[in-house]
């Protein structure tokens, strides 16, 4: 496996558990349909989130939430639409990104944005 496939879902793993911590439920991961995919879909206080979730170990490519672009979260909201399709009951939703950074010491940072529109 290539080392950025590695770091995703290495940082999809460390996203789930920081959420939990926080409080989320977590209900799906790597929710698929067609050639869309939503990295977490989680709950909290009857909202239901959908969340893009980036990781990089240096930011010579620049911050982690940097990389999530408007074609990247248009896919995210179709992604979405197509959930809300399946399963209706949802009346609160939000699109966040969490963004993890893994420093060379292994200190991890989360950030979390939250009601993200692009």
């Amino acid at each position: 496996m290539s080392k950025h496939l590695h770091t995703g879902r290495e940082g999809e793993a460390l996203a789930a558990g920081h959420l939990q911590e926080n409080g989320y439920t977590i209900l799906h991961q790597n929710w698929r349909h067609s050639h869309w995919e939503i990295d977490l879909i989680v709950t909290k206080d009857k909202c239901l989130h959908f969340i893009e979730v980036k990781t990089r170990r240096t930011k010579k490519f620049g911050y982690p939430e940097e990389a999530v672009t408007k074609k990247k979260f248009k896919h995210l909201q179709e992604a979405a639409t197509e959930f809300l399709y399946q399963y209706p009951q949802w009346e609160r939703i939000q699109f966040d990104i969490l963004s993890i950074s893994i420093g060379k010491d292994s200190k991890i940072e989360y950030f979390l944005i939250e009601d993200v529109f692009l």
